[in-house]
């Protein structure tokens, strides 16, 4: 039997058992990651990540963890006997499958979590998908909007930082962003040394760029603990055309 055909038949088994073991949406079963997971298993391969691909795989179509441990017990089922039905049973799975899996799997739910808030609880500053949300607002609301919006920027440099002291350093920096911008602007985390305010245009914007260069550099310097974040780097940049090319442009700058 060709390794084709060997992929083919073990997943053709591992849909029938997860099936007749109560998989509620048939329709969602098949993904990619079941057929790198196939391929792992078949060529005695580390299976782990394409199970925690094929955990956050499951977390992202709306699976539940019981469901997704369920298919993986079938999964297991299938694979250590040949009998044409086989009953999956979660108990005895092997720890390591289940740890690589639910571990895909909780790393997805825990980000959309995360993006379920509207605040950052350390600093204060909203969340990235709540950004977003005004973003969209925004979008639909101004046929102009790059040229009558912008995004102010401030980026720590956390290399030579130390534990607690990139928090700090965050916190100080987000508290120069809200004396500098306190007119009403959403100002927002997106990643643990990156801040955004998204700011209408005028003739004032300029000068409050500056003034936020200087006031965060002055709150850093105050405070020994945070000085190897050395000075935050605050820029302008323009935003795309789109509604989704904001929101990419979002993604690359929090990383």
């Amino acid at each position: 039997m060709g390794v084709a055909q060997a992929e083919r038949l073990l997943k053709s088994r591992w849909r029938t058992a997860t099936m007749a073991a109560g998989w509620a949406f048939p329709a969602d079963w098949p993904l990619a990651e079941v057929d790198e997971v196939c391929a792992a298993m078949l060529e005695d391969t580390d299976p782990s990540d394409a199970l925690v691909r094929l955990g956050r795989a499951r977390a992202e179509a709306g699976a539940g963890l019981s469901e997704t441990l369920l298919d993986l017990a079938a999964l297991h089922a299938v694979l250590t006997d040949a009998s044409p039905v086989v009953p999956p049973n979660v108990d005895a799975l092997p720890s390591r499958l289940v740890r690589m899996t639910a571990l895909g799997w909780a790393d997805v739910v825990t980000r959309q979590a995360g993006d379920c808030a509207a605040e950052d609880s350390l600093t204060g500053l909203a969340t990235p998908a709540y950004l977003r949300r005004r973003l969209d607002e925004v979008y639909r609301g101004t046929p102009v909007v790059p040229l009558d919006y912008a995004l102010v920027l401030l980026r720590l440099d956390t290399h030579r930082a130390k534990g607690w002291s990139r928090v700090v350093a965050m916190t100080l920096a987000s508290d120069a962003l809200r004396t500098v911008f306190d007119g009403g602007e959403t100002l927002a985390a997106l990643g643990p040394s990156v801040a955004a305010v998204l700011v209408r245009r005028d003739e004032t914007l300029a000068r409050r760029v500056s003034n936020l260069r200087v006031l965060a550099a002055d709150r850093l310097a105050d405070d020994p603990g945070v000085r190897p974040t050395g000075p935050a780097k605050v820029w302008l940049e323009r935003l795309p055309d789109t509604h989704a090319e904001a929101c990419a442009l979002l993604t690359a700058l929090g990383r």
